[in-house]
């Protein structure tokens, strides 16, 4: 595959400190991959969260693909991730420690074909913290506008 189809989330990186960060597959229906492919995906405001012990992308808005007909999927339906068993419990027990989450960084399609998502132990960064944030990334703009 020569293109590679990447879906960010780039206010994840502002609202949180990402702490560990897993590559997990995730279970997509007929027309998702599709929508995919086009670049129709959004993560914005999407987490993820254990149900049983399984873990699931929440909130992620994949649209409906143009050409579906009846049997297109709907866009805001909780996703199964694909992760090791290992992996999940290590995930789940750092969960339990207070003020931390689970956030997807990214949506791709890797060199097989397959759609993976990055996701990410984070925490919660503080008003103060965003404000650092900000000026960083200003003073990387104001020196890349001046050539250095």
């Amino acid at each position: 595959m020569t293109t590679k189809i990447i879906i960010k989330n780039k206010k994840a990186s502002f609202l949180y400190f990402l702490l560990d960060e897993y590559s997990a597959g995730i279970v997509l229906q007929g027309t998702e991959i599709k929508s995919i492919r086009e670049g129709k995906a959004n993560l914005t405001d999407s987490y993820c969260a254990f149900i049983g012990d399984e873990l699931f992308l929440l909130n992620a808005h994949i649209a409906e693909y143009a050409y579906g007909n009846r049997f297109n999927h709907e866009p805001k339906r909780p996703r199964k991730l694909l992760l090791n068993r290992r992996e999940l419990k290590k995930i789940k027990g750092k969960i339990t420690e207070k003020g931390l989450t689970i956030v997807p960084t990214q949506l791709y399609i890797n060199e097989n074909g397959l759609c993976k998502v990055d996701i990410a132990i984070a925490k919660g960064k503080k008003v103060y913290d965003k404000r650092e944030s900000i000026k960083e990334r200003d003073s990387k703009l104001d020196l890349k506008r001046r050539g250095y």
